[in-house]
């Protein structure tokens, strides 16, 4: 009579170590990372070139206050949004991957400790978006003010606001990821998963009017708009910014950064936890 032996339960590390493999073996990763990195650069080069061409043809007040106009050619609002659905899509294919093609039971097989596992899946996705974000927000600095150095117009990164602007789009990639994982923890299914993240991080800041103090504060409270506080280094002060009848703070948006994060980190690893595969 033979006895099997009991398998010890996997470390933590070597969960980590397989969600690593799982990500970066798949060509799509490399693909999407390489070239959403590539186009989001691009982007906020060609701003900056816009710039310095029409330089000559600007008024007297923006050339008084043309850092203001180099800190948003850093990172545009445009790129933002790319940025947005580019690692939102990641973070879900994440989750749903696995999903669509029947690999999360053998997943689960090998691991029955899903919250382990899920808070594996979840620091290596925000580890790898953290450092995509911050490739291409650095590099983004450092081009576009490169470019508007022809005009004597480059902003140095110890400029007050320049390291907020660069920290803010670099983060912006894992919350967006994140949010990414957990609504596709949710659905579990590819296009809705995308359909809703979409609607959630892009559409809603669109459609949430600022006329009153309540839908103000849901405005506020979205990443997007999150982000576009932090990086608005004149906010409220700039002769060319909108005056907003209820601003928000710099504290409150790195606040409403880490609260995305954290609540769909912590609902991607309970709802796959407690749901059946």
């Amino acid at each position: 009579m033979t006895t099997a032996l009991a398998v010890p339960p996997a470390r933590f590390t070597d969960l980590l170590a397989a969600e690593w493999i799982k990500l970066r073996s798949l060509r799509s990763t490399y693909w999407a990372l390489g070239s959403s990195a590539l186009a989001l650069v691009a982007f906020n080069a060609n701003a900056a070139r816009a710039d310095y061409t029409n330089y000559p043809h600007y008024n007297e007040p923006i050339h008084r206050d043309f850092v203001y106009w180099a800190l948003r050619d850093a990172f545009t609002q445009g790129a933002a949004l790319m940025l947005v659905l580019a690692a939102a899509s990641i973070g879900a294919i994440a989750v749903v991957g696995e999903y669509a093609t029947g690999l999360i039971r053998t997943t689960f097989t090998a691991v029955p400790d899903r919250r382990a596992l899920m808070t594996a899946k979840v620091a290596v996705v925000t580890a790898v978006m953290t450092g995509y974000g911050a490739v291409v927000a650095g590099a983004s600095y450092a081009i576009t003010q490169a470019i508007l150095d022809g005009r004597g117009q480059g902003v140095p990164i110890g400029h007050p606001g320049a390291w907020r602007v660069v920290a803010a789009s670099a983060l912006l990639a894992p919350v967006s990821a994140l949010v990414g994982m957990g609504v596709g923890a949710v659905v579990r299914h590819s296009a809705t998963t995308m359909v809703l993240t979409t609607v959630v991080l892009l559409l809603l800041p669109s459609f949430v009017t600022e006329r009153y103090h309540w839908t103000a504060c849901v405005k506020n409270a979205l990443p997007l708009n999150a982000w576009v506080r932090l990086v608005d280094v004149g906010y409220g002060t700039h002769p060319f910014t909108i005056a907003r009848r209820y601003p928000t703070t710099v504290g409150g948006s790195w606040v409403v950064f880490a609260v995305w994060a954290g609540v769909a980190a912590v609902l991607a690893v309970v709802v796959v936890d407690r749901r059946d595969v």
